[in-house]
């Protein structure tokens, strides 16, 4: 079974997919553009939030192990689109240097605490690789250029956001199911949730095996397109579905802890 991406490989293509981003927000036509995919935000806002989030996670990572994060008041961001960029580059390479100097295992506050993400930098890191491909991703829309992500970025990005913003202690408020994901690329994922909450496992084997006699759902497609479909760029209609589609309405829907 392949392992994640690791610590040199997230931050190496964090940064080449922060450099994917600068280059769809100077060939888009105007900071002033709606982003299709974020539609209450500008591509101004865009940057604008990318950029704060960098040099707040930086502060987070600089500060170490904490029962609450930092407080933290980013650089405002200039208006013109070079001083824009540059100051982004500034934030992405702050967020590097911080993440390089604390290497993979020193903890660190996060906001997803009953998860199976661990709370350390590495897990930072491995979350902050795909806020910047996705929204790079949100960019190249924004400039009528999409592309797809790094096939070994979207497959990182499936494994990532199932154990870091799905999986959780917070009880299933509904009868208990199975969701499997299946990447064409060959990587499959199980998600269990029951009142207990919801865990998740990779598959050894693309092809689900024994399926429990619960209420049952998977979804199949590239690993860009089940990316985009765990952050809400696609609809579940752009994916294989199999089973019942009302346990991923269900899944959408659920906020745990509320």
């Amino acid at each position: 079974m392949e392992e994640t991406l690791g610590f040199a490989d997230l931050l190496r293509l964090m940064d080449e997919r922060s450099g994917a981003f600068r280059a769809a927000v100077a060939a888009a036509p105007s900071l002033d553009v709606p982003v299709p995919t974020c539609p209450e935000w500008t591509l101004f806002d865009l940057v604008r939030h990318l950029g704060e989030g960098r040099h707040r996670w930086a502060v987070t990572v600089a500060a170490g192990p904490a029962e609450a994060p930092p407080q933290v008041s980013a650089p405002a961001a200039p208006r013109e689109r070079d001083a824009l960029l540059a100051w982004f580059t500034a934030s992405t390479r702050e967020l590097l240097d911080a993440l390089l100097e604390a290497g993979p295992d020193r903890g660190c506050w996060t906001w997803w605490g009953p998860s199976q993400s661990p709370q350390t930098t590495g897990a930072v890191a491995r979350h902050q690789l795909q806020q910047v491909a996705v929204h790079t991703y949100d960019a190249q829309v924004t400039a009528g250029e999409p592309q797809p992500l790094p096939v070994a970025v979207a497959l990182d990005g499936v494994d990532e956001f199932l154990t870091t913003c799905v999986a959780t202690t917070f009880p299933w408020p509904h009868e208990p199911a199975v969701i499997d994901y299946h990447a064409v690329e060959g990587r499959s994922w199980r998600i269990w949730f029951s009142a207990d909450g919801a865990r998740t496992a990779r598959l050894p084997d693309p092809v689900a095996a024994e399926v429990p006699a619960v209420t049952w759902a998977s979804a199949r497609g590239t690993a860009h397109e089940l990316v985009m479909f765990c952050y809400g760029r696609i609809t579940m209609d752009s994916l294989r579905i199999e089973g019942d589609r009302r346990v991923f309405e269900q899944l959408i829907a659920w906020e745990p802890g509320e």
